[in-house]
């Protein structure tokens, strides 16, 4: 009964291959909730996979139909020693984007998982199928070797997050009592660098938005109006330039933080940002000048043109065109309200003499605000503190990932401090063929999780249920 023979027992799932059939059964199931068939598949994977797992764990399991009218459903899934205790929320979703069947190498199928090497392939086994079995293998090997946890347990697994997890909030608002806990500890995304493991705090959030001139009705003669009608395309690439200069850098500043906290860059300072062997290079010229690329991306707000058209681009003709068109997007940190930003940009562009340019709102895909937690708080500090011990390396905290999740939801519908632990790295092809794992991250995976819920069993957790101030913007607390 200790944390050395509870990691031990969760490497063993892995060593003895328990954890590799769990895996191939959880992959074997079509998740792809892009796929407008998917529905049965998603029931299924909660019905007959997940809550029979759980319910041989200790839990009481309940599968709930997605309150949007669209999705799919979500299970929750409690284990409760002692309504004294403190209790941890873990999340994980068991949807996957499409297998995209016929593009993966050859003798490799989506929907079996295949070892090669060090490589586990197969769709959803990162992300997010594999990463989550990890976390609850890890925290049966505590249960077995100590014979308890110590602590209670929620669960929630979802099964719509690669399609915006339409639902997921009003379904947190209505099971509050039953996600009720102390913390928020889960894994999805990948490590900054595969050698160190990372801690995320939170997200980053975006907007979309279309910025759109339209002159006229059609196109017309470039001989012979050329020079004498206005350029749509021209207009639209000035008015763009006035946002963002030709560097990166945003020239709208009410769109950007106003600065970066000490704590922040003190954090940031031991993280790597790189695209490794396979991903792009980082072009150190492009952005805010003056901050490291780990601020660009985890302190800063960006400003990206996703789409700009005129005319038609496939097949050119001699016409002035009549309208131009481009979808923006801001990624954004907590220190700017996300409402501020496009009566910001319609301002600036007022004042600069653009009023031809339309500024239009997009209300599709994901709407998943910023989050954020100070890195040197109590919940970071324990955690790092933990996995440190386990694999006698120290972990990168990033105060908030780059990307978006629904962490919103339980950061600031629930109130908690949330803490994710990624087991992947940027080169695993999680969005498309030949998705996999590398066994020696699962491994670790297990090290980690097995030593990090020993210790939550044994020293009391900082803060309590109901202290809403637990999770704040970073300097709060």
């Amino acid at each position: 009964m200790t944390r050395d023979a509870a990691i031990a027992a969760a490497r063993q799932t892995l060593e003895d291959g328990s954890l590799l059939e769990t895996l191939a059964r959880r992959v074997a199931f079509p998740t792809a909730s892009q796929d407008p068939a998917s529905g049965p598949h998603l029931w299924g994977y909660l019905e007959r996979e997940i809550a029979p797992d759980l319910e041989r764990m200790g839990f009481s399991c309940a599968i709930h139909p997605n309150p949007a009218g669209e999705g799919g459903p979500f299970l929750i899934g409690r284990r409760i020693e002692d309504p004294a205790l403190p209790t941890l929320l873990t999340y994980g979703h068991g949807d996957t984007v499409l297998g995209m069947e016929g593009q993966w190498l050859e003798g490799l199928s989506p929907w079996v998982l295949t070892q090669r090497g060090e490589r586990l392939y197969g769709r959803g086994i990162v992300d997010n199928k594999g990463q989550f079995t990890s976390n609850l293998v890890a925290l049966d090997a505590v249960r077995r070797v100590r014979g308890r946890l110590g602590f209670n347990v929620v669960v929630l697994l979802e099964t719509s997050e690669e399609v915006g997890s339409p639902g997921i909030d009003a379904f947190c608002r209505a099971h509050r009592e039953a996600l009720a806990a102390d913390v928020l500890i889960a894994s999805d995304g990948p490590r900054l660098v595969p050698e160190v493991p990372t801690l995320s705090l939170g997200t980053r959030g975006a907007i979309s938005f279309d910025l759109r001139v339209r002159y006229r009705e059609g196109g017309h003669h470039s001989g012979n109006w050329g020079g004498i009608l206005a350029n749509p395309g021209v207009r639209l690439a000035h008015a763009l330039a006035s946002i963002i200069d030709r560097d990166g850098k945003v020239l709208v500043r009410e769109l950007v933080p106003e600065g970066i906290s000490d704590s922040i860059r003190r954090a940031l300072a031991k993280c790597r940002v790189d695209g490794g062997p396979t991903g792009p290079k980082v072009d150190p010229w492009w952005g805010e000048p003056g901050l490291s690329a780990a601020e660009k991306v985890f302190s800063w707000n960006t400003f990206e043109v996703l789409a700009f058209s005129t005319g038609n681009p496939l097949a050119p003709v001699n016409a002035v065109p009549p309208e131009a068109f481009a979808r923006c997007q801001i990624r954004y940190t907590v220190d700017r309200p996300v409402e501020s930003f496009v009566p910001a940009i319609r301002r600036h562009l007022a004042a600069q003499g653009f009023d031809d340019v339309v500024v239009e709102e997009v209300k599709e895909g994901a709407d998943w605000a910023a989050t954020r937690m100070d890195p040197e708080g109590p919940w970071p500090t324990l955690v790092a503190a933990s996995v440190e011990r386990s694999l006698g390396k120290a972990p990168m905290i990033v105060p908030n990932a780059g990307g978006s999740l629904p962490n919103d939801s339980f950061a600031l519908t629930l109130g908690l401090p949330t803490v994710y632990i990624p087991h992947s790295y940027s080169g695993c092809s999680q969005h498309a063929p030949n998705e996999h794992a590398l066994l020696p991250l699962m491994r670790e995976a297990l090290e980690i999780g097995a030593g990090l819920f020993w210790d939550l069993g044994e020293q009391p957790w900082p803060g309590r249920r109901g202290a809403l101030p637990a999770f704040a913007p970073e300097g709060a607390g």
